[in-house]
C-alpha cells in the first residue's frame, strides 16, 4: 500500500503540475464541509535497537472543512478518529515477546490545500493528535504477568505533533483522499519509560463526501 500512495501522490503532482497550465483553477465556490472514511497502513520509526517493527492496518473516520484564503489556496482542518498501530518483536529485561499495538487518536490536521486543477489539490500541514485508547496483545511472550502490565501502563505521551503531506482527488461530490504522516514526537512522556520508544507513521486511503 505504501508503494501504491506514492505512486499516486507522484502521478497527481504531474498531473496537476500539467493541467495547471491549461485550466483555470480556483476556490470560488466559498466554503465546503465534508465527511470520510478509509483506512490506516501504519508502522513505527526511530525505533530502540531491540524493538522492530511491522505495519498493520486501522480504521479512520471524521469530518472535513475547506476554506477559501485565494482563488488557489485554502485552508483545510479535518477531526479523525484515527486507528494506527503496529506488530513486533522485541525483549524487554531480557525476556521476548510479540505484541500487537493498537493505538487510537483523534487527529486533528491543520492543513493548506493547493487546488492546482480542477480534479486534484495537494496538501500539507502539522497534526495534532491526542492518544484517547491503547490495546496491547501479547502471544508467545515471555513476559511475566507484572512485566506486561508496566509495558501497557507506561507513562505515554498524550498530545503528539505530527506533519503529513498528500492529495485529494476531487470528483464532484466525491473525494478520494491519499495521506502519509510522521509522528515528530515520540511516543514517551518524560523520558522515565522502560518500554521501547518510537515514532508512528501511517499512510492513509479516504473516500470523502462533500455536503
Amino acid at each position: 500500500m505504501k508503494k501504491i500512495i506514492l505512486m499516486i501522490l507522484a502521478v497527481a503532482f504531474m498531473t496537476s503540475y500539467s493541467n495547471a497550465q491549461h485550466n483555470n483553477v480556483n476556490y470560488s465556490s466559498g466554503p465546503q464541509f465534508g465527511l470520510k472514511v478509509g483506512v490506516n497502513y501504519s508502522n513505527i520509526y526511530s525505533t530502540s535497537d531491540e524493538f522492530t517493527g511491522d505495519p498493520k492496518f486501522g480504521f479512520a473516520a471524521g469530518a472535513f472543512l475547506k476554506l477559501p484564503i485565494t482563488r488557489y489556496i485554502a485552508f483545510q482542518p479535518e477531526i479523525l478518529y484515527s486507528q494506527k498501530g503496529f506488530t513486533a518483536t522485541g525483549n524487554m529485561l531480557g525476556s521476548a515477546y510479540d505484541l500487537s499495538r493498537t493505538s487510537t487518536f483523534i487527529d486533528v490536521p491543520l492543513l493548506l490545500s493547493f487546488r492546482t486543477s480542477r480534479v486534484v489539490s495537494l496538501v500539507v500541514g502539522p497534526q495534532f493528535s491526542y492518544l484517547v485508547h491503547q490495546k496491547d496483545v501479547f502471544s508467545n511472550s515471555s513476559l511475566t504477568y507484572q512485566e506486561e502490565t508496566d509495558f501497557t501502563n507506561d507513562n505515554l505521551r498524550r498530545n503528539v505533533l505530527c506533519f503529513l503531506g498528500g492529495a485529494d482527488f476531487n470528483l464532484e461530490h466525491v473525494i478520494l483522499g491519499v495521506r502519509a504522516g510522521w509522528d515528530v514526537q515520540e511516543n514517551h512522556g518524560n523520558g522515565t519509560s522502560s518500554t521501547p520508544s518510537y515514532k508512528n507513521m501511517w499512510y492513509q486511503a479516504t473516500i470523502g463526501f462533500r455536503l
